[in-house]
């Protein structure tokens, strides 16, 4: 590259005189010119005819959204709910979702606002049956002698429908639910009581002495409750409350495994993991039981490796530690019956079916399903121990795909007024004179084809006018002007950065919360117009008043995704869908594991003799109003319990239905006596007012 001194002498460049229109009408182009459509990636070959397949391929449809999206004739997407057995005829084209979710009511559509979360409980259906169609085929195929029946975890995604959908779903293959607090557990009793005798219900999470109560009236009403210690003195609250209701409890260790997997979703587990209980701590509750006379009531191994584990060496590391740990309790004499392994089950965001990243896995449910069963049976061989039932907590590879979530793209980049074109030359001919210098050495490097050298010139020009601006000698206009040549000029020589952002009528906070929170990329594509070239590189941008509120990085690494022009006003929208976020993403953008919001106090200096004063308080949700919030009925679950207490806990019936009036009108957190004499608990006790709890339970009985 020449120096910059010679550049300088481009004022009196014979190539370039400085009669310049502002229309870039320069002798010939510039080296290196390109045209305005070549801002789609170059490793994509450019047809001379657009067709779907080209789309697909661009957007990597057919990799991650086998066996269930796919490309129509008509451009749109489409998506086949019956997987690989879906017929033609069957496919559901969204787009037509779309116009029947939005059009007005006057013209037969259901008069909705976009965003729309689109629910396919079809394609949620094929998830269940898939995965224990795999567990069922590796058992049968290595001889295994026993059973699976897995569990969903609903933190995952606790919309009424999806944890009604999966009961009814998997009430033939003994599907279960997984809670990991008080709303998680009684949303999951009401809705088993429906389904099958056999299902379990798992209790997961940090456990007082009401989550425990809850668990144990759960046996009472013939439900299958297993209490999974994560904690060693949580045996204590179990042992003492068993006692206190005299249900004899089903009891589960939940494992800190030494394997642990070194991607994001891994940090809670080995050695230092959140949860679970060391190898000391797992003998000395066994030991515990034993001298209570309760061995027999710890039934359960559990334990979980990390969500998205990506490969199965990893996944037989974990399973064959556990199963170690499972055969040496039953030597021990505890009556182990399952083995649950936790979630971890992942799926394929990018379609690149890899093992080295957190957004992708390295098998699929088949490869899954074999590991798990071969190395159980293994252990179990190994040590003569009899084959458990296999639990799994799967909820991401059951939710993720049976949910779309479509958004529009309202606006784009602002263009440039045709009034700024037009008097381009005359308001950069009213520079000061440095920076004139700075403006025909910039024109100059760009005719020679010196980019760099102009991206110097470029910059340098803009600052010195932006100095100037700030100092009252040049005005709005200029400053314009200086801009729109920089841009002008770098982008008929292609050094312009061709990215352009679209507005999208969405708060990625709360409807994409886990790529602003861990960076985790979700397939979004356009919905239509596939049969189109795109001509556009875009990033989104939504309408929070938050700089985050961007996704400007899509799957394989792109910082950028290849976007159709907006149409004009009039004629019709543009319209994206993100794929692949069923799990997760409603739950955390609004009410993560039903634990609602906290309670808020107001407190105010006063003289008085604590010197300050609460002037507000509010208390935090109930566990009734975070189920009202994901469209569950606490009116229609305790009307449900209480028929069940009054079939199965005829004596204790009364008492049932006050705790449970209770525990729905008690916030989700844990409760802690904070007063530890006699007086002041017996004070504490004797704040819950009897009338309160008892016209708590009739408001839920209508």
């Amino acid at each position: 590259m020449p120096a910059l001194a010679c550049v300088d002498g481009a004022v009196t460049h014979p190539v370039y005189g400085f009669t310049w229109d502002g229309s870039l009408h320069v002798p010939g182009a510039f080296p290196g010119s390109i045209t305005a459509t070549a801002t789609i990636p170059n490793s994509l070959e450019r047809p001379v005819t657009w067709s779907t397949d080209h789309s697909a391929a661009l957007y990597k449809i057919d990799v991650w959204g086998a066996p269930y999206f796919t490309v129509n004739d008509a451009g749109n997407m489409s998506v086949r709910p019956f997987g690989s057995a879906t017929l033609p005829h069957q496919e559901i084209d969204l787009m037509k979702v779309v116009k029947k979710a939005s059009d007005p009511k006057s013209l037969g559509g259901l008069g909705l606002q976009l965003p729309v979360i689109v629910r396919l409980p079809d394609v949620l259906k094929n998830r269940l049956e898939s995965l224990h169609s795999a567990f069922h085929f590796a058992i049968e195929s290595n001889g295994y002698d026993s059973h699976y029946q897995g569990v969903y975890p609903v933190k995952c995604n606790q919309d009424r429908y999806i944890v009604q959908d999966i009961v009814e779903f998997g009430s033939t293959f003994r599907f279960g639910l997984e809670a990991g607090s008080k709303a998680e557990l009684l949303l999951s009793m009401s809705y088993l009581i429906r389904g099958s005798p056999d299902a379990l219900l798992i209790c997961n999470g940090y456990k007082d002495e009401e989550y425990v109560s809850l668990a144990l009236m759960g046996r009472s009403l013939a439900i299958n409750t297993v209490i999974v210690l994560e904690q060693e003195e949580e045996l204590d609250t179990v042992v003492k409350t068993s006692r206190k209701f005299g249900v004899r409890p089903v009891i589960g260790l939940r494992a800190k495994l030494r394997t642990k997997h070194s991607g994001h979703f891994g940090s809670t587990s080995g050695e230092n993991g959140k949860f679970g209980l060391t190898t000391s701590q797992i003998l000395s509750v066994a030991r515990k039981l034993q001298k209570l006379e309760m061995l027999d009531c710890l039934q359960l191994l559990h334990f979980h490796i990390g969500s998205q584990i990506p490969s199965t060496a990893l996944l037989a590391d974990g399973v064959g530690e556990a199963a170690q740990i499972y055969c040496e309790l039953a030597k021990l004499g505890a009556a182990m019956n399952v083995i649950d392994i936790g979630g971890g089950l992942g799926i394929d965001y990018d379609g690149s079916h890899s093992s080295c990243s957190d957004m992708s896995v390295g098998y699929g449910l088949d490869e899954y399903a074999s590991t798990v069963v071969r190395a159980i049976q293994y252990a179990c061989n190994q040590k003569q121990v009899r084959h458990p039932v296999i639990c799994s907590e799967s909820g991401r590879a059951l939710v993720s795909h049976h949910s779309v979530l479509i958004f529009e793209a309202v606006s784009t980049s602002a263009v440039v007024p045709e009034s700024i074109k037009q008097n381009l030359a005359y308001l950069l001919d009213a520079l000061e004179d440095e920076a004139r210098v700075d403006h025909r050495n910039l024109m100059a490097s760009a005719v020679l084809g010196e980019y760099e050298t102009y991206i110097i010139y470029a910059d340098q020009l803009k600052r010195r006018c932006v100095e100037q601006f700030k100092d009252g000698m040049l005005g709005l206009e200029h400053l314009a002007a200086v801009d729109l040549l920089c841009d002008l000029v770098a982008r008929e020589i292609g050094a312009s950065d061709p990215v352009r952002t679209y507005h999208v009528n969405l708060s990625i906070f709360s409807s994409i919360p886990d790529f602003w929170a861990i960076g985790q990329l979700f397939p979004i594509v356009p919905i239509h117009r596939l049969d189109q070239r795109p001509v556009v590189n875009g990033v989104l941008s939504d309408l929070t008043c938050d700089s985050d509120g961007k996704v400007n990085k899509f799957i394989g690494g792109s910082g950028s995704l290849p976007l159709h022009e907006i149409p004009v006003a009039g004629s019709g929208g543009y319209y994206l869908g993100m794929f692949l976020g069923g799990a997760y993403q409603e739950a955390l953008g609004g009410l993560h594991n039903l634990f609602g919001g906290p309670s808020v106090v107001r407190v105010s200096q006063s003289n008085g003799p604590h010197c300050f004063a609460v002037t507000q308080a509010v208390p935090g949700s109930s566990c009734a109003d975070v189920l009202r919030a994901m469209q569950h009925q606490p009116e229609l679950m305790f009307e449900a319990l209480k028929r069940r207490a009054e079939e199965y806990a005829r004596g204790d019936g009364d008492a049932i239905m006050c705790s449970l009036a209770r525990a729905f009108h008690s916030m989700p957190y844990l409760v802690y006596d904070a007063m530890d004499s006699e007086h002041d608990s017996a004070a504490l006790a004797g704040s819950y007012d009897d009338d309160v709890e008892w016209e708590f339970m009739r408001c839920l009985s209508f």
